[in-house]
């Protein structure tokens, strides 16, 4: 999530109830227009990393390695577009998290290679918190890329909510990665906690907990 996803309410707020709704991870997603820059971005940053600590939350970054260093982040997470993935590993070292996003096994393999450490694929739904996405793509990747990679990290990603999340997880997905089915919902602790609990529920089904 970033500053602009809250639907008009205060977005460290809504991260709270979230966490305490039983998100297992946060990643600050600062994008389009009215976006936090600068000192602004640090000192939100600084604040979302705070709570995410005081509910013991990795606090992962996205696209911005300088700000993921600055602010002593858990992880970063790039798309394709943004860069060779062994030099952002080589800027960030090997104790932060690198996650990469992902849309077909063979970006996931050359991912992986370049030293990746958990794989975002998508999108699984259409979504709309992401213009420029690529066509949905459904589970099938996330399938092929499973079979490839038995203890690869795997996250779906794209128009995923409590109602269709656990396909994503059957698909052999470790979680699922969201913005709006929390931030827009009338009570984000609420959605976190279903959420939470569908996830869950579904990977002790599928005996896939990892």
């Amino acid at each position: 999530m970033g500053s602009r996803n809250a639907a008009g309410r205060d977005p460290l707020q809504v991260l709270e109830a979230a966490l305490r709704g039983g998100v297992t991870c946060f990643q600050l997603r600062e994008k389009g227009k009215g976006r936090l820059v600068g000192e602004e971005l640090h000192a939100f940053g600084a604040a979302c990393r705070d709570l995410c600590r005081s509910h013991g939350v990795p606090f992962i970054v996205n696209d911005d390695a300088g700000l993921a260093v600055s602010l002593g982040a858990d992880g970063l997470h790039i798309g394709q577009e943004d860069g060779d993935i062994r030099e952002v590993r080589e800027r960030i070292g090997g104790d932060m998290t690198l996650g990469v996003s992902a849309h077909d096994p063979e970006e996931a393999r050359a991912a992986v290679q370049a030293g990746a450490d958990y794989i975002g694929m998508g999108p699984v739904y259409a979504t709309s918190s992401k213009p420029d996405a690529r066509p949905v793509a459904g589970t099938e990747p996330i399938r092929a890329a499973r079979r490839e990679h038995p203890e690869l990290p795997i996250v779906g990603i794209g128009g995923i909510g409590a109602a269709n999340a656990a396909p994503v997880i059957r698909s052999g997905a470790d979680g699922v990665s969201l913005i709006t089915a929390i931030s827009h919902a009338p009570d984000p602790e609420r959605a976190a906690h279903d959420l939470r609990r569908t996830v869950d529920a579904t990977l002790i089904e599928s005996g896939a907990i990892r």
